[in-house]
């Protein structure tokens, strides 16, 4: 009998994708995935496919933290935030971070979908900067979404990622599946105060949707286990790639990462 094995419980807020693709039920899984268990708060319905977001729907901030409050006696070990659609679901999840103190938070700063859609206007972008990064231990942006949360003064990658740290961020993994001199390798780069760090991947023949929900939620995962930050970030990386490499394309669209490619029957 297991029922007293403690799991390490990770809170995960973000938008609802259809596909499963992206979104909360991407969180579950890798969270699954890596060991731990996911608790699911939907910030955001959204109407969607493998190419493209048509609608975002956000649910009401009022509704978000009773979700939240629902789950009080339930000890949780690290955060995971995605999509956050309009200011009160921001402000809400802020609220619900604050009374967690000491919790790691990892959050992926969904500005903008695969298929192009904006996903936040500059006001909303402008709180997640102002309110909710002073608040994150690690930050995944891709280079557009470093570019757009950074101030605009920044001249480079490290330049934004330092100042994404000066407004409370204490980590920045930048992912770099979208660098514009993209060649056959992928390298995404970790910016502490201590320092930075590298990784360099093959770059796999497809486009994906939902590589970077499954990778910060992997790295809550990996957080709420116990791992340091950079150990942390490696194993996410790992296992993204292994998801990514085992994905599967249900059409013509973008492919989607099967995180439980080394389960059974798969």
């Amino acid at each position: 009998m297991t029922f007293n094995r403690h799991l390490p419980v990770i809170l995960a807020l973000g938008g609802h994708d259809p596909t499963g693709g992206a979104g909360i039920i991407a969180d579950a899984e890798a969270i699954g995935a890596c060991g731990g268990w996911a608790l699911t708060i939907p910030t955001a319905m959204t109407v969607q496919n493998c190419r493209d977001v048509s609608r975002v729907q956000p649910v009401a901030g009022e509704l978000v933290s009773e979700m939240a409050d629902g789950l009080a006696g339930i000890e949780i070990d690290a955060i995971k935030i995605g999509l956050l659609s309009d200011v009160a679901s921001l402000e809400a999840v802020a609220d619900i971070v604050r009374r967690r103190p000491g919790v790691p938070v990892v959050a992926d700063p969904i500005l903008k979908a695969g298929g192009g859609r904006e996903l936040s206007t500059d006001a909303l972008a402008a709180a997640y900067a102002s309110r909710l990064l002073p608040l994150v231990d690690i930050l995944t942006p891709n280079h557009l979404e470093l570019q757009r949360l950074a101030e605009a003064v920044c001249r480079d990658e490290t330049d934004r990622a330092v100042s994404l740290m000066r407004q409370g961020c204490q980590a920045v993994l930048v992912t770099g599946t979208d660098a514009a001199d993209a060649d056959d390798k992928v390298v995404h780069t970790l910016h502490t105060p201590d320092g930075d760090r590298q990784w360099e991947w093959p770059r796999l023949p497809a486009v994906f949707h939902g590589s970077g929900c499954t990778l910060a939620s992997a790295l809550a995962a990996r957080l709420a286990l116990g791992d340091s930050m950079v150990a942390a970030c490696e194993q996410a990386q790992a296992f993204t790639w292994e998801a990514l490499s085992h994905g599967w394309c249900p059409g013509d669209d973008q492919c989607l990462p099967r995180r439980y490619w080394n389960g059974p029957g798969m």
